[in-house]
């Protein structure tokens, strides 16, 4: 390094100039540079050993069982001081099944058999999109669906509708996205003297005015809803919409907008509709397939993942006229009530007398024994998804097996043998 680079030096050598005159007026100066020097080199000393900015923290052993336990206030999805989210189309059900589960917090009656850890809680729906006529039907035809009276949620049910009481918690400014501290301050505030347990925004893109787009806005919205959570000790539950899916089923990361809010997000539920498939196998009526949707949990950060759960739209008159749906929890059929080793056997023994093909559109197709078996009308749509589901089940289980061997034309074809026989 020059010697020069060094602010001792550098001093020095400055000190060991003559003042000099300019020749206008005859005033001695000193070079400027050697009184800068001499002051960032004594503020540099000074500061040698400034105070530290950032600090790692000693981890402190303790006893599990002094460990405060997760506080789950809805089945494994609702957590306090977490933000969950609801990922659905438009149209699926989402908003009436949020309604079914507000009365279901409120009033402490476990209407979906999710469970309810704390038993009744405070809710706070606040729907950003419909007007609160619209959130009023719903709540009083959910209500009459399940017998909740006024008493049982008495001073536990908050609601409001964006058109009468928008919420913008960040803005674009000239920097990128602005939180709103007044609003958020106020909102917090607000939870607090209200004691809300649980807090519903539907859906969260009213609840902004960032581009939905934008990863690092949406995760500076998506970190003050956790700092919500933090300060009330709430569960914050965020309704959000997915992108178009050109029929394919939706996922987490089917959500609308950046990623950054699925990462924020501790438990993420998605919504779907029947498929035609699922239809055929639950035994439900092509007419009847829209009135039904499916909902998993395809992001369970901290919790097992458990299976998915199956909802059907119901319509509800009230006094008023209006006709509203209602999401009722429902279970598909077991197809295998009533089934015995018996039934088992005389499948095998049917399907061993000849020579059956998996291929369903093949006129040996291996269907046809069952059907005879178990006398089911391999035409009729409901008996011909039965015997596709119970098929499928034995191949799985072993009671059947996929063997490729030739057929009558000494072509290669995939056929369905016996596995192992059942017990008797």
């Amino acid at each position: 390094m020059d010697d020069m680079d060094d602010p001792d030096n550098l001093n020095s050598y400055w000190d060991s100039l003559p003042e000099r005159t300019p020749e206008d007026d005859g005033r001695s100066f000193e070079p400027p540079v050697r009184s800068h020097l001499r002051v960032v080199d004594d503020e540099y000393e000074a500061d040698a050993k400034p105070d530290r900015i950032v600090k790692a923290t000693p981890f402190t052993w303790r006893p599990t069982a002094a460990i405060p336990k997760r506080e789950w206030l809805y089945g494994r999805h609702l957590l306090r001081k977490f933000v969950s989210l609801d990922v659905a189309a438009g149209g699926v059900g989402k908003s009436s099944l949020k309604v079914g589960e507000a009365l279901a917090m409120a009033s402490g009656r476990d209407l979906y058999g999710k469970g309810l850890p704390e038993g009744a809680l405070t809710v706070w729906m606040w729907n950003l999109e419909d007007p609160l006529d619209e959130i009023e039907r719903r709540l009083h035809a959910t209500a009459q669906r399940f017998r909740v009276t006024p008493e049982e949620i008495s001073g536990r049910l908050y609601v409001d509708s964006g058109r009468d009481q928008p919420l913008v918690m960040a803005t674009e400014g000239p920097d990128g996205a602005m939180i709103v501290r007044p609003v958020v301050d106020a909102l917090i505030e607000e939870m607090i003297a209200r004691k809300v347990d649980v807090l519903q925004i539907d859906p969260f893109i009213s609840s902004h005015a960032v581009s939905e787009n934008d990863n690092n806005a949406i995760d500076i919205v998506a970190r003050e809803w956790n700092v919500v959570a933090e300060r009330t000790g709430a569960a914050i539950n965020l309704v959000h919409h997915v992108r178009k899916q050109n029929g394919e089923s939706a996922t987490a990361d089917s959500a609308r907008g950046a990623s950054a809010l699925i990462g924020k997000a501790r438990s993420v539920l998605v919504y779907n509709r029947m498929t035609e498939d699922e239809a055929k196998t639950l035994c439900v009526d092509e007419q009847e397939r829209r009135f039904f949707f499916r909902v998993d949990n395809d992001k369970a950060n901290l919790a097992p993942p458990q299976a998915g759960d199956w909802y059907r739209m119901n319509n509800v008159d009230l006094e008023n006229g209006d006709s509203v749906g209602v999401a009722c929890a429902w279970s598909p059929p077991d197809l295998f009530e009533g089934m015995t080793s018996r039934h088992l056997y005389s499948v095998q023994k049917a399907i061993s007398e000849g020579d059956w093909r998996e291929n369903s559109q093949s006129k040996e197709w291996v269907g046809h024994p069952v059907a005879a078996a178990l006398m089911l009308n391999p035409d009729d749509k409901k008996d011909r998804a039965k015997i596709v589901h119970f098929i499928k089940v034995w191949i799985a289980e072993g009671a059947l097996e996929v063997v490729e061997k030739d057929d009558k034309k000494r072509m290669p074809r995939k056929h369905v043998v016996v596995g192992k026989w059942v017990e008797l």
